[in-house]
């Protein structure tokens, strides 16, 4: 049973120079001179896996075989972004480190964060908006490496000797978080820190994993845009096949305009056959429509990160896909895929390096494929010299000023291959197996029924209707970030957010962990220790694309998480229940909500916006537009502190309104009228906080409204 009470060494009445100078002593104490674990632990049992073949389980009594007595630095003040204690740490003989900030003693309220993700690299500092977080809760924060070089960047890192998949996955957080909570107590007094870990996307997996192979190390999790384990590389070649036949006749402006508010609803009504395949066979495996707002600059995301276990583990595949009934690129319909093929042979006639420009490299091939077709994702092959045989892959063609038409190599490239791209080199422009990856999905029919995003591809009988392959990589890429498969069996309380407009993590994917969380606890254990929140208009990252365009679409969703993360540690730490989990329905694998916060539930607020009292209307010049907003907190989930227009759906927001009254709902009306002639999507953004605390700038949930004005 933990203490809830903080036993401290300085009263937090004294001064705060008082308070910075014994904290400095203490941690000076605890990093230098006392055992890094307390004199109960020295003949610890070793963490170890509770069975043969299982992930190993970490509790907060045993020591990790590898992980184990770091060294650490001794303790520096630092200002920036606001005062706290830095100390650096490594475990010896690994490559394994982390860093912990920690607050002045009187901001201290006896509660750790940290945050995970397995591309998370050295120096693993703490970034500066998350130590004011962490100061601001009460917190310290912890942050690791992920083991440095011992982590998997790339899936052929998956299979070096001694690959430890738990290791990035968990191990090396678990072992972090418990020397952190040791020098916790040497710098404040003797109490047991409360923990929570949080992480999103791979981090997700990782959290999740935590949550059930961990015991006693955290108190609560909050896993974000989560996947399934057949995920990877599905969710990401769906959307390179629509991309590819819907750019083929530039389908994507008709299709916003039909989902955009004010549209038909139908962004079928233009499409061919084979359009409308692409479309409904991406929207049914959980893409969101809308998510296609960005469509001139889409490009596979993550699949570069993943897409290297298809030929690792699945080398036969692309030969199959071309010479085999079945798939796609023997048997087209549409005669599109063999259109699309690239196999071009040239030469290297100059490779260029440059620090501005944002890719590992360029090259110059003293031809081009005829037409200047599109080879995003392609490969160029390596035919002659010391690196013939090796493929390096493209993320595209583009024009550079002075040197024309150039191919920009993939990120993640290995130097020393790149080394051997010296002018005169024979190389081969293939897209290949590019075109081959982007069906790879229907050939990998998850085995059970609850990855209900693939039924579209199960005649019948339920069986498949595509022939499958001898490898599902989607469990085997998930394992391997991660160190487990997520059974929903965990004790600690989690809160889950999902976006509703995720591209790279499908929404669904939430809902199927839902139900394993209901198998593995029933209904009763899932109520006491689980929630789901959803949030609107928000993407993988915070937002995603990071431009000022991307913001009349999406929001920032970080002050959701501090939220999540706020509301999890008042339900470990104060039995404070929760706000309930957001209530939905999933429909041919689209996760659908109320429109009304009320019924809604969760924790992000509802926004409404209409423009001469519809979603659409057409006015003249200079005719001004009555424009009305309502804003809706969710039940116990804060108030409005915050609601901004932009007028132009420029991203900007140049206009807020002067809130009377910090309440729950708020209606604004505003008037406005435009200059010039044309299709405008104004957008107002609203904002609630947790403490329903406007000058508070932490735990600020984000959401839009938005409308269609035409301008005559």
């Amino acid at each position: 049973m933990r203490n809830n009470s903080i036993i401290t060494k300085v009263s937090r009445t004294e001064a705060a120079s008082t308070a910075c100078r014994h904290v400095a002593q203490a941690l000076t104490a605890a990093l230098l001179g006392v055992p890094l674990l307390p004199m109960a632990l020295a003949d610890a049992p070793t963490c170890a896996p509770p069975a043969p073949g299982e992930p190993i389980f970490i509790t907060e009594q045993c020591v990790d075989p590898r992980f184990n007595s770091p060294e650490c630095s001794a303790p520096e003040l630092r200002a920036d972004p606001v005062e706290h204690y830095f100390v650096a740490c490594a475990f010896p003989g690994t490559d394994a480190r982390f860093t912990m900030t920690f607050p002045l003693e009187d901001k201290y309220q006896g509660r750790f964060f940290m945050n995970t993700h397995p591309l998370y690299t050295d120096p693993p500092n703490v970034p500066a908006n998350d130590i004011a977080f962490g100061v601001a809760s009460g917190a310290f924060f912890v942050r690791t490496n992920m083991g440095g070089s011992e982590q998997s960047r790339a899936p052929e890192d998956t299979l070096e000797p001694g690959f430890d998949a738990a290791s990035g996955g968990y191990r090396i957080n678990a072992a972090a978080a418990k020397h952190a909570t040791q020098v916790a107590r040497e710098i404040y007094g003797e109490h047991d820190p409360y923990g929570y870990l949080y992480g999103g996307s791979g981090g997700a997996y990782q959290t999740i994993c935590s949550a059930e192979h961990t015991r006693g190390v955290w108190d609560g999790y909050v896993p974000f845009v989560m996947g399934t384990p057949h995920a990877i590389p599905s969710m990401f070649t769906v959307r390179i096949h629509a991309l590819r036949v819907l750019r083929q006749r530039n389908k994507f402006p008709e299709i916003m305009d039909a989902i955009d508010p004010g549209g038909s609803g139908d962004p079928y009504a233009t499409l061919n056959a084979e359009e409308a395949e692409a479309l409904d066979e991406a929207t049914r495996l959980g893409f969101p429509p809308r998510g296609w707002w960005n469509h001139p600059t889409l490009t596979g995301g993550p699949l570069r990160l993943v897409a290297g276990y298809v030929p690792l583990m699945d080398p036969d595949y692309t030969e199959d896909f071309f010479t085999t009934p079945g798939y796609l690129g023997f048997d087209d319909p549409f005669g599109s895929v063999a259109a699309a093929r690239v196999q071009h042979n040239t030469a290297v006639a100059l490779t260029i390096s440059d620090p501005r420009i944002p890719f590992p490299g360029i090259v110059v091939t003293t031809s081009l494929p005829e037409g200047n077709p599109d080879v995003s994702g392609a490969d160029l092959v390596i035919e002659s010299g010391p690196g013939a045989g090796k493929q390096i892959p493209l993320f595209g063609s583009l024009e550079l000023p002075g040197v024309g038409t150039v191919l920009a190599l993939q990120f993640g490239v290995d130097p020393a291959v790149l080394g051997e791209l010296t002018p005169g080199v024979q190389v081969r422009i293939d897209n290949s197996g590019y075109l081959a990856l982007q069906t790879y999905h229907r050939h990998q029919v998850p085995e059970s029924d609850e990855f209900y995003g693939w039924d579209q591809f199960l005649d019948q009988y339920g069986r498949p209707v595509y022939p499958q392959r001898d490898v599902l990589i989607g469990p085997i890429g998930a394992f391997n970030g991660a160190g487990c498969l997520p059974t929903g069996n965990f004790e600690a309380p989690m809160a889950v957010v999902q976006h509703l407009m995720d591209i790279d993590a499908m929404p669904w994917q939430a809902d199927w962990y839902r139900t394993k969380v209901l198998e593995a606890q029933g209904k009763a254990g899932a109520d006491d220790r689980f929630r789901l929140w959803f949030t609107d208009h928000a993407q993988h990252t915070s937002p995603s694309p990071g431009s000022t365009a991307a913001l009349a679409r999406t929001i920032n969703y970080s002050g959701v998480l501090q939220h999540a993360v706020r509301d999890v540690s008042a339900w470990v730490e104060q039995g404070v229940t929760p706000p309930a989990s957001t209530a939905y329905d999933v429909v041919d694998s689209q996760v659908l909500v109320p429109d009304t916060a009320g019924r809604r539930k969760g924790i992000q607020p509802v926004v409404e916006l209409t423009a001469n009292g519809s979603d659409r209307t057409e006015v003249s010049v200079g005719q001004k537009v009555r424009f009305r907003a309502w804003v809706q907190a969710p039940p116990n989930a804060g108030k409005v502190v915050g609601v901004e227009w932009d007028f132009a759906g420029a991203g900007t927001f140049p206009v807020s309104s002067e809130l009377t009254h910090i309440r729950g709902t708020q209606s604004i009306e505003m008037t406005h009228s435009y200059d010039t002639p044309g299709t405008y999507f104004p957008v107002v953004r609203g904002t609630t906080q947790r403490e329903g605390d406007p000058g508070h700038g932490f735990a600020r949930a984000q959401n839009l409204g938005r409308a269609r004005v035409i301008v005559r």
